[in-house]
């Protein structure tokens, strides 16, 4: 029997992955990439194709793994960007699938983790992940409709 704390997979993907700047978010509940990483890659649907690879940014992690990941469906090459691009995470899938997933603070608060991952995942999304979080972080107070879709300022 575990003793390991369990907490509930923090993830909103968007309707149609590949179509916007950004596929969802991620709010992990640690920066240990190691252990949020096998929590995310083993908590997607069963039906996805499964995850062999993440790129990640070393800045948002501490200690952050490269080279192989075990999970529970086998493994995930890990790697980091080439150039930091900070809260962002890459997924690619067996299918050639590609997610880029904004990757949420852990110490963000409830309202600025959920506005995060629910302006992520909006249909017609055109921030980059640092300029979406700048703006949550920033206690920028807005509705959805008002901020995150296109055409709004």
């Amino acid at each position: 029997m575990s003793t390991a704390p369990t907490h509930p997979l923090r993830l909103r993907l968007a309707a149609h992955p590949g179509r916007d700047h950004l596929d969802g978010g991620w709010w992990p509940h640690t920066r240990d990439l190691a252990s949020e990483l096998r929590r995310l890659v083993d908590g997607l649907p069963t039906d996805l194709a499964p995850v062999v690879g993440a790129l990640h940014s070393p800045t948002d992690w501490d200690h952050p793994p490269t080279g192989s990941l075990q999970v529970a469906a086998g493994h995930v090459d890990v790697d980091r960007f080439p150039d930091p691009d900070p809260a962002l995470v890459q997924l690619t899938l067996a299918d050639d699938t590609v997610w880029r997933l904004l990757v949420v603070p852990p110490d963000f608060s409830p309202d600025q983790g959920e506005e995060a991952l629910l302006a992520a995942a909006t249909s017609g999304n055109r921030h980059d992940a640092a300029d979406l979080l700048d703006t949550v972080e920033g206690g920028y107070e807005s509705r959805v409709e008002d901020h995150w879709l296109p055409g709004s300022s």
